[in-house]
C-alpha cells in the first residue's frame, strides 16, 4: 500500500524530471546534450552514476558521456562496445517495460565482454530489493516510443542513492527520461546535421561566414553570379536576392530581377533541368535570357537550406558564366563532324546523316508489307490508326507499329515515272592531282575549297555536301526525280568547271558525278558504293580530254 509521503515524492521526482528534460533541449551541441543525459539520470533521477552509450554509424556503441565519477569517466569514456555485445545484454536479465535489469546473479557472465563498465565487488543484498555493486539496469533510447524504431544509444546507470533497485514509478520514470532524452539526441543530431551542411555550403560559397556581415560582403562582391529563391508557398522560386555579378550577367538591375524566378529566365527547352535542380539541388547546365533576348549558358549549382521545422525555405544558388566553355565545347564537336579544311561535312558525319535515313528492314518485305495492309485498312477515324503516307498514327497515339518512313528508290529506267527518292550524287574531280603536282598543295587547297563552296552554292538549303577525302564530294538530295538528279549533276558539274584563281594563277578542273539512290534494306556503305561505281562508269564513258574542263 502506498505510503502518505509517496505522492509527494512522485511530485518532487517529476518536477527534476521536467528541469532536467527542459536543459536537455537547451543544449547547444550533441555534445552537451549527451552529456546533460548523463547529468540528468543522476540530478533528476537519484542515481549516483550513468553513462549514455550511442550508437555509432556502424552500428557499435561508443560510451559519449560519463557523470557521477571522474575515474569511471577517465576508464570509460570514448571506448567502443561491440553491437553484438551489447544485443546480448539487452536479451538479458528481467524486462521492466522498456528497461532492461541484470541482477548480479546474472551479470558476472559479462564481466569480460568488450562493453566498457565500472562495477566494484560488494558482499550480498541484505534485503530482496538492495542494489548491488554488480547489478546492471539499461534504459535504451529509441527512435520512437514503447521500443519502436532504431536504437539510438542505451542509458546505463548504478548506485541508486537510496541503496535499493527501482520500484514501479522509479522504473517508469526511467522509461519516460530514456525516451525523452532520445527525442533530444535526435533533436541534437539534426541540428549537428544542420550546422554541417551550412559548413559545406560556406565552402562551396565562400560566401557565408559566422556572421551575416561576412556572408553579406561574400554574397555581394562574389565575382560570379549568385541568387537566394523562395521554395515553396505561393511564392515558390521567386528570387528573394541577387548580386551584382549575376545582375551583369543578364544584363538586369537587381530590382527587376525580383520581380523573376529563373523558370521566367530559362530557355523553354531547358525548363526540365530546372525543374528538376530546383527540387533536388545539386548542378545543371542550362541557358538563362538576357535581357536583349539573347541566351547565355551558365552553370547552376544549387543548395537546399532545409528548416528542421518547415523543411526546405530556401535556394542558394551559384551562377557560372560557362559561354565561353560551351562555344568552345560546339566547336570542338563541329571540329569532329567536319572537314578542317573547307568546312563540310566529313565523312564521319555523312554517314550518320545517310545512316539515320535507312533502316535494315527493305521496303515490300513481309513485316513492311503486314504495316501496309494495316495501314489501308485503318480508318481515319480511328486515333490509332495508321495514315496512308506511313508516318504518325491519325491520333498521334501509342501504336505497336514502326513509324519509320522508309527511304524508297526511284525505279530504274529510262524513262522519269515522277517517283522521288534520296540521291547521293558521289564527286570525285578530274585534272585535281595534276594541279597538285604542279603547283603544289597550297594551290590545291584552295582548289578544294573553291570546289566545296561552288558545290554548296548548287544545292538546296536542306541538301548536305560532305567532303568525303581527298578530291571526293558526295551530295544528298532529297526529294529527285532521276531527270531531277541528272539535271543537278549537270549543274553542279557546269558550276565546277569555270577557271579557278589562285595566287594570279588560273586552274581549271573537271568533274565526275555518279548517282546513286539511298534505299531502306541497304546499309550507307553500300549506298556509297553504289554511288562510288557508278560515278567510275560514267568517267570512263567520256574520253581523258573530255574529263577535264581545260
Amino acid at each position: 500500500m502506498e505510503t502518505e509521503s509517496e505522492p509527494y515524492v512522485r511530485l518532487a521526482t517529476l518536477r527534476q524530471l521536467h528541469q532536467v528534460v527542459a536543459e536537455l533541449n537547451t543544449a547547444r551541441s550533441l555534445a552537451d546534450t549527451l552529456q546533460s543525459v548523463a547529468d540528468g539520470a543522476i540530478a533528476g533521477l537519484g542515481y549516483e552514476l550513468s553513462a549514455v552509450n550511442l550508437v555509432r554509424p556502424d552500428g557499435d556503441l561508443v560510451v559519449a558521456a560519463v557523470a557521477g565519477s571522474a575515474g569511471a569517466e577517465a576508464l570509460m569514456a570514448g571506448r567502443v562496445g561491440s553491437r553484438s555485445s551489447w544485443d546480448r545484454r539487452l536479451s538479458m536479465g528481467e524486462r521492466w517495460g522498456d528497461l532492461c535489469f541484470i541482477p548480479y546473479t546474472e551479470g558476472w557472465v559479462l564481466d569480460d565482454d568488450d562493453v566498457p563498465q565500472w562495477h566494484t565487488a560488494g558482499p550480498a543484498p541484505r534485503f530482496p530489493d538492495e542494489w548491488h555493486p554488480m547489478d546492471r539496469l539499461f534504459a535504451p533510447m529509441y527512435a520512437a516510443a514503447n521500443g519502436g524504431g532504431e536504437l539510438l544509444g542505451v542509458i546505463s546507470v548504478d548506485r541508486p542513492r537510496n541503496g535499493r533497485r527501482p520500484g514501479a514509478w522509479g522504473q517508469e520514470a526511467l522509461q519516460m527520461y530514456a525516451f525523452q532524452a532520445a527525442i533530444a539526441i535526435s533533436n541534437a543530431r539534426l541540428r549537428a546535421n544542420m550546422q554541417r551542411a551550412l559548413v559545406r555550403l560556406e565552402r562551396e560559397q565562400q560566401a557565408l561566414r559566422a556572421s551575416e556581415e561576412s556572408f553579406r560582403q561574400a554574397f555581394e562582391y562574389a565575382p560570379s553570379g549568385m541568387a537566394v529563391a523562395e521554395m515553396g508557398g505561393d511564392q515558390h522560386g521567386r528570387l528573394l536576392r541577387t548580386n551584382d555579378a549575376l545582375c551583369r550577367l543578364l544584363g538586369r538591375p537587381a530590382s527587376a530581377m525580383r520581380r523573376y524566378s529563373f523558370s521566367d529566365l530559362v530557355h523553354p527547352e531547358d525548363i526540365g533541368t530546372l525543374l528538376r535542380t530546383s527540387a533536388e539541388g545539386g548542378r545543371a547546365e542550362l541557358r538563362l535570357a538576357r535581357r536583349d533576348g539573347t541566351y547565355v549558358w551558365v552553370s547552376l549549382r544549387n543548395s537546399v537550406v532545409a528548416d528542421t521545422a518547415d523543411g526546405p525555405r530556401f535556394l542558394l544558388t551559384h551562377v557560372e558564366d560557362i559561354e565561353e566553355r560551351k562555344r568552345h565545347e560546339l566547336q570542338l564537336a563541329h571540329r569532329a563532324s567536319h572537314d578542317s579544311l573547307t568546312g563540310l561535312p566529313n565523312s564521319a558525319e555523312l554517314r550518320a546523316r545517310l545512316g539515320a535515313r535507312l533502316c535494315s528492314r527493305p521496303p515490300g518485305s513481309e513485316a513492311d508489307a503486314y504495316a501496309s495492309s494495316a495501314t489501308v485498312a485503318a480508318d481515319p477515324g480511328d486515333p490509332h490508326a495508321f495514315r496512308a503516307d506511313g508516318k504518325e498514327p491519325f491520333g498521334g497515339g501509342s501504336v505497336g507499329y514502326d513509324h519509320h518512313v522508309h527511304t524508297v528508290a526511284p525505279p530504274e529506267g529510262a524513262e522519269d515515272d515522277g517517283s522521288k527518292g534520296l540521291a547521293v550524287l558521289f564527286c570525285d574531280l578530274d585534272g585535281f592531282k595534276s594541279i597538285n603536282d604542279r603547283f603544289g598543295h597550297h594551290t590545291g587547297d584552295a582548289v578544294l575549297i573553291e570546289v566545296a563552296r561552288r558545290l554548296t552554292s548548287g544545292v538546296r538549303d536542306g541538301d548536305t555536301v560532305a567532303r568525303l577525302g581527298g578530291d571526293e564530294f558526295v551530295v544528298l538530295a532529297d526529294g529527285l526525280g532521276t531527270a531531277d538528279a541528272q539535271d543537278l549533276a549537270v549543274r553542279l558539274r557546269n558550276a565546277i568547271i569555270p577557271p579557278i584563281r589562285v595566287d594570279g594563277r588560273a586552274v581549271r578542273v573537271g568533274a565526275s558525278f555518279g548517282i546513286g539512290w539511298a534505299s531502306c534494306g541497304m546499309t550507307a556503305e553500300e549506298v556509297l558504293a553504289s554511288a562510288d561505281q557508278r560515278m567510275y562508269v560514267e568517267k570512263r564513258s567520256r574520253s581523258k580530254a573530255n574529263r577535264r574542263a581545260g
